[in-house]
């Protein structure tokens, strides 16, 4: 099947610039590697593509559901061929808040979502020594991914955990340690905890950090 008409079936024809970004992304994946080896089929690496290339374009809403149909894949597979085509492209994962509201179904959780965001970011930042600040990195999407889960808990909306870490690209143990240094920061936005603590004393961090140093042999921050 076409790539144009691949785009045409997920709404996208008219995207000109994220087709042709998604043939040039899909004309690297043919130079770099070989996708079979990954069990990527042309019509699935087709679809992924225009995926990774609709992240790209911020305003382009891109339904995921009919992109996991049209590529004949379970959602699992999908999933992780989308993580396994990304990292060997060597693509960051950008994950929008609107984009995980519209794909789970959770649309008015968005504004709650960006303010907690915003909040466990300041809070962060104020515990860590002022040499470290303007060097600290919350671009990586398992922050928002973690901030959308603690919300919607928050909020007594069911999220498929497993799906949401598989969609972000991340671990269940860095999932798991960004989790608790967000409860820690933000107990009063998330309703975890019932005791107050102050953002410099807490220690959850330094697990975190430790955590994330061990799975990518590098510091988060």
């Amino acid at each position: 099947m076409d790539l144009s008409d691949i785009a045409r079936k997920l709404g996208l024809s008219e995207h000109k610039l994220l087709v042709r970004k998604a043939a040039e992304l899909r004309r690297l994946c043919d130079v770099q590697f070989d996708s079979s080896i990954i069990s990527v089929g042309e019509v699935c690496k087709a679809v992924i593509c225009l995926e990774i290339a609709a992240t790209r374009f911020g305003e382009v809403i891109f339904d995921r559901q009919k992109a996991v149909k049209l590529s004949g894949m379970s959602e699992k597979a999908y999933n992780r061929s989308f993580n396994s085509l990304q990292n060997g492209l060597k693509i960051k994962t950008k994950l929008d808040i609107r984009e995980l509201g519209i794909q789970f179904g959770c649309v008015r959780l968005i504004p709650f979502v960006k303010k907690s965001l915003s909040l466990y970011k300041d809070r962060f930042l104020v515990s860590l020594p002022s040499s470290r600040q303007a060097s600290a990195d919350f671009t990586r999407p398992v922050f928002t991914a973690v901030a959308f889960y603690l919300c919607a808990k928050k909020h007594k909306l069911k999220i498929d955990k497993v799906r949401l870490i598989e969609v972000c690209g991340t671990s269940e143990s860095e999932f798991s340690c960004v989790s608790t240094s967000m409860k820690d920061l933000c107990h009063d936005v998330f309703g975890i905890s019932s005791e107050k603590k102050d953002p410099k004393e807490v220690k959850g961090n330094r697990a975190f950090k430790l955590q994330a140093s061990k799975e990518n042999g590098e510091s988060w921050l």
